[in-house]
């Protein structure tokens, strides 16, 4: 998990996304919707930073660890 906190603005920011299920200052819950999504994009050759943009998703907010770290994450558990 990342160690940088969202600000209270970044946590409404992130909330609006329908792709969003929570967000606490610590991390982000997506949707398993978004999840199917990503995986399938993925696969496809999309990059990874590409998909949560598409989405919807501010990359400056959430950040490049998150994004690896998740995209890793939801391939192993995919395989």
């Amino acid at each position: 998990m990342s160690k940088r906190l969202f600000t209270e603005k970044e946590i409404r920011i992130l909330s609006k996304n329908l792709y969003v299920k929570s967000v606490s200052e610590k991390g982000i819950t997506y949707t398993d919707e978004f999840k199917r999504i990503f995986i399938t994009e993925n696969e496809k050759g999309k990059f990874p930073r590409q998909i949560f943009e598409d989405h919807g998703f501010d990359i400056d907010i959430i950040g490049k660890e998150r994004i690896k770290s998740s995209g890793n994450r939801w391939r192993a558990a995919y395989h």
